[in-house]
């Protein structure tokens, strides 16, 4: 990563990451510029996300024994029989969402469009570890093909709780001259997968007892950035559409939640964007950038038991940036 101590130890029994593939967001539709507020691309290895799973049987806790499962001995709550869909989880935050949903104990479904490779080696290592995972294809500008995507993941194991709105692009391109293509080539993925993808999957869970519907949004849904004028806007969208899924949906008994990352740092970002790094890392109270796996522990956060009356909720996961006045 960026910051300039080593990676913390995510998990005893994990390992250290490669092959990330070098964007902040995770995205598998093509030419992200791959930052909050920059905008370089990186192919990048030695992502240091810890991983690792837990089989053995947890001490008392006052009724006997205690827990079992990956959850507990990972230090993350325990998703043992939980089967996950994370979008665009190749490479970048969403296959760091994958990695922590399954050193959770969940079975995951890792969601690419064209990075089949690279979802296959996050399916290997999450087999490596002892869990379970399956690749799946679809391009989610295609309405269609949400709704197939969907329906395969919950045939998969016959069942589907939890689904996380990870996929996106993020150009940069100066509003002035932008064209209405440009705008909803944006949008089509940002905002109308996150919809195709949330209604498909609420239809599943409500047959099934519900489940939890968790967006990845950004900070920038409502502190703007140049030449991200569609991107800020796709964002804002992402975020009102959780809280009126959540009204919506909850009667079904599923929780609709977005989570807001700041700027996650990936392979390479110092080096292509060396000043906004330094800027970041001097606002930010928490002294460094985000990591894909502090995005994965928010979402598994919220697809637990624990966060069993939070929905309609934006968790903002920025080591505090937002926190700074902006005057």
């Amino acid at each position: 990563m960026t910051e300039d101590q080593p990676p913390r130890d995510l998990n005893a029994a994990g390992r250290a990451g490669s092959s990330g593939d070098g964007n902040a967001y995770g995205d598998t539709y093509g030419p992200a510029d791959g930052n909050t507020y920059g905008n370089g691309n990186g192919i990048g290895n030695e992502d240091k996300i810890g991983t690792g799973t837990g089989t053995g049987t947890g001490t008392g806790n006052g009724n006997g024994t205690g827990p079992t499962g990956a959850g507990s001995l990972s230090g993350l709550p325990d998703l043992t029989g939980q089967v996950v869909l994370v979008t665009g989880a190749a490479g970048g935050i969403g296959r760091g969402i994958a990695l922590r949903f399954a050193a959770a104990g969940a079975a995951v479904v890792v969601h690419h469009r064209t990075g089949a490779e690279a979802a296959r080696a996050v399916v290997a290592r999450i087999e490596e570890d002892g869990g379970s995972a399956l690749a799946l294809r679809a391009d989610l500008a295609v309405e269609e093909e949400c709704h197939r995507l969907v329906a395969d993941a919950a045939r998969w194991r016959g069942r589907l709780t939890a689904l996380v709105n990870n996929a996106g692009v993020q150009p940069t391109q100066e509003l002035a001259g932008m064209s209405l293509a440009d705008w909803r080539a944006v949008a089509d993925v940002n905002v109308h997968s996150v919809f195709a993808c949330t209604q498909a999957a609420a239809e599943v869970m409500r047959d099934t007892g519900g489940g939890s519907v968790t967006h990845i949004a950004s900070i920038e849904a409502d502190r703007p950035a140049p030449l991200h004028a569609h991107y800020c806007a796709s964002k804002a969208a992402v975020v009102m559409h959780a809280r009126s899924a959540a009204l919506e949906y909850g009667a079904w008994g599923i929780r609709v939640n977005s989570v807001s990352p700041g700027l996650i740092g990936r392979p390479g970002l110092a080096e292509d964007w060396p000043e906004g790094v330094r800027r970041w890392q001097a606002a930010a109270p928490a002294g460094r950038l985000g990591r894909p796996e502090d995005v994965g522990d928010a979402c598994v956060f919220l697809a637990s038991p624990m966060a069993s009356w939070i929905t309609g909720h934006d968790l903002v996961v920025d080591g505090g940036v937002s926190a700074r006045p902006t005057w």
